[in-house]
């Protein structure tokens, strides 16, 4: 688009369409009823079709569970997740021994690396309410030389990710989750040691950003070659470089260039993912995302051969205790209680 940072607009499908160091993006926002006394929903799965359900029915799905919402164990090999919550709980374990609990506000990255097999469960800790959700996972690819670095997570507790707050000159305010990255004098926690993310000149940037309604914001510019993409996933209409936007579009930027947002009538809610591509081949199967086909081949092997070291839990489903506060266990023993 000739004259504008704007370089492309699209609609947002399901997953999210996004722009090399990235490969995957996606958005749940689930509006779970009440738990049970196992943490599952206190209603009928009638009409679902359990263990592969996202059918959206009454506002809120099963996914690939079967007694509780998530994800149960699966493998992944090739790159790393990011996994931010908005809102709600999410119950994590692996193939390392490693587990957690953690819920809106806070973050987990997660290196796959040579292999490991997860579980992402979103157990309804309450039983006397709903119990609604709202998170993204976000996939970002490794580069070849760190397709098989040792498996780890790394917890991003929400006391820990800074938040930028500014007024416009109508006192309107916009609110930004330093993720990953930095934004003026804000710097994001650290990643993971081994990715992408990790080396500053990647300028791997994650960010959500609230304006309220009305607000003015500029996002600042940062190097030519890195490739950006704003995603506005929740609110009405909005203008990004005086062009109206509508809600869940996705608008690819030049990076730059300064880029004023300005919210319409109601509170407008973006995410921002940003770096400097790896311009190496990627071939994706599933959970493994590799440089070539052959390496595709060659972990769907290894995987049935060793399951990536098996599974060390009693249920494939696995949830913590629903007393059990926010709290990290990684594979070396060591503990983080919130």
């Amino acid at each position: 688009m000739e004259g504008t940072p704007i370089i492309q607009i699209k609609p947002l499908g399901f997953p999210w369409e996004t722009l090399d160091p990235f490969i995957f993006c996606v958005h749940h926002r689930d509006d779970f009823p009440k738990g049970n006394d196992n943490m599952g929903p206190s209603v009928s799965l009638a009409g679902r079709t359990i263990g592969q359900d996202f059918s959206g029915k009454e506002g809120w799905n099963m996914y690939h569970g079967k007694t509780m919402p998530g994800f149960p164990y699966h493998p992944h090999r090739g790159f790393e997740t990011v996994t931010v919550v908005k809102e709600g709980v999410i119950d994590h374990t692996d193939s390392l021994g490693a587990a957690g609990r953690f819920s809106g506000g806070d973050v987990q990255w997660m290196t796959a690396g040579k292999g490991v097999l997860h579980s992402e469960m979103f157990p309804l800790v309450h039983s006397d309410k709903g119990n609604p959700m709202e998170l993204f996972q976000i996939w970002l690819n490794l580069p070849k030389r760190s397709k098989f670095v040792q498996p780890h997570f790394k917890m991003l507790w929400k006391e820990n990710i800074p938040v930028l707050n500014e007024m416009d000159s109508n006192g309107n305010k916009t609110e930004v989750n330093v993720i990953a990255g930095n934004l003026k004098s804000f710097h994001g926690p650290e990643p993971t040691p081994d990715s992408w993310a990790a080396e500053q000149g990647n300028d791997v940037s994650i960010l959500t950003i609230k304006l309220d309604a009305h607000a003015t914001w500029t996002l600042p510019k940062t190097d030519a070659g890195v490739n950006r993409m704003l995603y506005f996933y929740k609110g009405s209409s909005m203008k990004i470089a005086a062009t109206d936007i509508s809600v869940y579009h996705s608008v690819q930027l030049k990076s730059d260039i300064d880029v004023i947002l300005q919210a319409g009538v109601e509170d407008c809610y973006l995410l921002l993912l940003q770096g400097k591509p790896m311009n190496e081949p990627v071939v994706q199967y599933g959970p493994f995302v590799m440089n070539t086909e052959e390496e595709i081949r060659e972990a769907f092997a290894e995987y049935q051969k060793t399951q990536f070291g098996g599974w060390p839990w009693p249920n494939h489903e696995q949830a913590h205790a629903r007393e059990s506060g926010r709290f990290a266990l990684h594979a070396d023993g060591r503990e983080e209680k919130m």
